[in-house]
């Protein structure tokens, strides 16, 4: 039976060890560890115990809804905490600090400290934490996968609406309604629907642009479910392309495939980044200005990322995307997304949507 994300925290970082602690602080990772979502309250996470500390706004739906632990009721956070950890014997409390302010952090010293615990202030639970997410569970694929089942079907269904004049955010206000109403608790991000030359634009704004025959349209859209999310882009063209044209659209595709193809278990990320962009660079130098992909899962953008930069060997478990483009400034713009699960012996896709040319 697979763990559940605290029982896997409680593994690598306490280890059973009943002095230590964790202080888990940010909303997303509160939310990625219980399934609650919250703006505020803590989760500790004891080698015995997860409590998820909650004040009157929260405590009784994290009651109904929370995962994983025991919710806690407090008034005065840092009190509460004190009394927990007296509870345990705990004597070092290792804090998330990414999105710690040092005033939060200095409080949480003095409070801790006065029961002759310490505060850990390094990057330890970060880290354990981001390494964590970057493997996704069966339960948490399954979750991306349901999301991007509503993000292929919006694609289906926005097909039809792509018509001479039609605007930018026209198309990206009905995917965003088809998804709402096909049950995505929001959008995963803000959608990028971007026609002809502002398809340069990699992240363009869905402004009042309308569609004209002949233009490229990008559709970078997502679903959020569950806490998790999908993401996902398309290109199509309305009407019949031009050869210069379709010779970019097919030059981003093979180089989609072949990252497909390369993708396995121990290829270092920049490796996979390499894969396609030395193909675009080969023929259109200068057009591939971002990474290849990043993770995706309980955020958007999540670890590793698919960039020069990224030297984190691929694995099992992993949920990247492949999204290379070319971009042609003030004229046009392609890009062809999926999410890759990593697998044992190379990856699968997680997005049905065909990434053949169309021209509607």
């Amino acid at each position: 039976m697979s763990k559940n994300p605290i029982e896997r925290l409680q593994e690598t970082l306490l280890r059973g060890d009943k002095k230590l602690a964790a202080l888990v602080f940010s909303e997303r990772n509160r939310r990625y560890f219980t399934h609650f979502p919250a703006t505020d309250g803590a989760l500790l996470i004891t080698a015995e115990q997860a409590y998820l500390l909650m004040d009157f706004r929260y405590e009784e739906a994290a009651r109904y809804q929370a995962e994983f632990c025991e919710v806690v009721g407090f008034q005065d956070l840092n009190g509460k905490l004190n009394e927990l950890l007296q509870k345990h014997g705990v004597k070092r409390v290792y804090l998330e600090i990414d999105q710690l302010s040092v005033a939060q952090a200095r409080r949480f010293q003095a409070s801790f400290s006065s029961i002759g615990a310490e505060a850990v202030l390094d990057e330890k639970l970060d880290g354990v934490i981001r390494q964590q997410r970057m493997i996704k569970s069966r339960s948490e694929v399954k979750k991306i996968e349901a999301a991007q089942e509503i993000t292929d079907a919006a694609f289906q269904h926005i097909l039809p609406f792509i018509k001479e004049g039609v605007t930018e955010r026209e198309l990206a206000l009905e995917i965003e309604f088809f998804m709402r109403k096909n049950g995505a608790e929001n959008v995963a991000f803000d959608l990028i629907v971007a026609a002809g030359k502002n398809g340069s634009q990699c992240h363009a704004v869905p402004s009042s642009n309308p569609v004209k025959k002949g233009d490229f349209v990008t559709m970078d859209t997502g679903a959020l479910l569950d806490g998790y999310h999908s993401d996902m882009t398309r290109t199509v063209a309305l009407g019949k392309v031009s050869d210069e044209q379709r010779q970019v659209y097919e030059t981003v595709l093979q180089a989609h495939l072949a990252v497909i193809d390369g993708l396995k278990p121990g290829i270092l990320c920049c490796d996979v980044d390499k894969i396609a962009r030395d193909m675009i660079d080969e023929k259109y130098p200068g057009t591939f200005g971002h990474g290849l992909g990043h993770g995706v899962g309980f955020e958007i953008h999540e670890s590793p990322r698919f960039s020069s930069l990224d030297t984190t060997p691929c694995a099992e478990g992993m949920v990247i995307t492949d999204e290379p483009g070319i971009y042609v400034p003030a004229k046009y713009g392609v890009r062809i997304e999926d999410m890759l699960l990593v697998t044992s012996n190379g990856c699968r896709s997680l997005t049905k949507s065909p990434k053949e040319l169309m021209e509607l």
